[in-house]
C-alpha cells in the first residue's frame, strides 16, 4: 500500500521527517523534492567498481546547467528525509521524464530506517538545461508487513551530501581487495 499525501502529511515528525517542508510540493500521494545547487561527476572515463573514483563538484549557477548525453551526474535532493516503519521510493517526476531525463538508474528503492540527503543520478537523452531548486524527482511511500530492522549501512546513512559509489568497500572485503583506488 502507498501512502496518500493526506497521510504523509499526518505522519510528518513521526514516521516521516522532511525537511524544508513546504505543504506545497504535496501531491495526492507524493512529495516533490528539489534538486540542490551542487552537482558531481566522476573524473575519469572508465569506472572502476574496486576503486573509489575521482569525481569534482560543479555548481549550478542562475542560468543552470546543461546536461550532456552519455555522461552520468550525481546529484542529490534540497531536502532531507528520514523515514521510519515504512519503505521510501523516490521517482522521477513525469515533467522531468518527458524532457528525457532519468533522476534514477536503479536506486529508487530506499530503506526502513534510511537518514539523508538522496543521491540521484541524473541522464538525459538530449542536450537539456536544469536548474537548482526545481522540482526534479518525488518521494512516496510503502506500507510494510512483518517485522523490521532499520537501515544501519554507514556508506550511505546519515548522508550529508552527493555520495559517489561505495561498492568498493564491498568489493574490496569480498575479493579481498587493498589499497586500490
Amino acid at each position: 500500500m502507498i501512502l496518500t499525501g493526506k497521510e504523509i502529511e499526518k505522519r510528518l515528525k513521526k514516521d516521516i521527517i522532511i525537511e524544508p517542508y513546504n505543504a506545497e510540493q504535496l501531491n495526492p500521494n507524493s512529495y516533490n523534492l528539489r534538486l540542490h545547487q551542487e552537482i558531481m561527476i566522476y573524473s575519469n572515463d572508465i569506472l572502476d567498481a574496486k576503486a573509489d573514483n575521482p569525481t569534482k563538484t560543479i555548481t549550478i549557477s542562475e542560468e543552470g546547467l546543461e546536461l550532456q548525453p552519455g555522461e552520468l551526474y550525481l546529484a542529490r535532493t534540497l531536502e532531507y528525509t528520514e523515514t521510519r516503519n515504512l519503505v521510501p521510493m523516490i521517482i522521477g517526476r513525469s515533467s522531468v521524464g518527458r524532457l528525457g531525463i532519468t533522476v534514477h538508474l536503479t536506486s529508487g528503492f530506499g530503506d526502513v530506517g534510511f537518514q539523508g540527503f538522496w543521491t540521484l543520478q541524473l541522464t538525459c537523452v538530449k542536450k537539456v538545461r536544469i536548474y537548482a531548486g526545481m522540482k526534479i524527482c518525488q518521494i512516496f511511500y510503502h506500507t510494510i508487513v512483518g517485522d523490521t530492522s532499520e537501515y544501519s549501512s554507514g556508506k550511505y546513512q546519515k548522508s550529508a551530501g552527493i555520495v559517489s559509489s561505495q561498492l568498493y568497500q564491498e568489493l574490496r572485503k569480498e575479493l579481498g581487495v587493498h589499497n586500490e583506488g
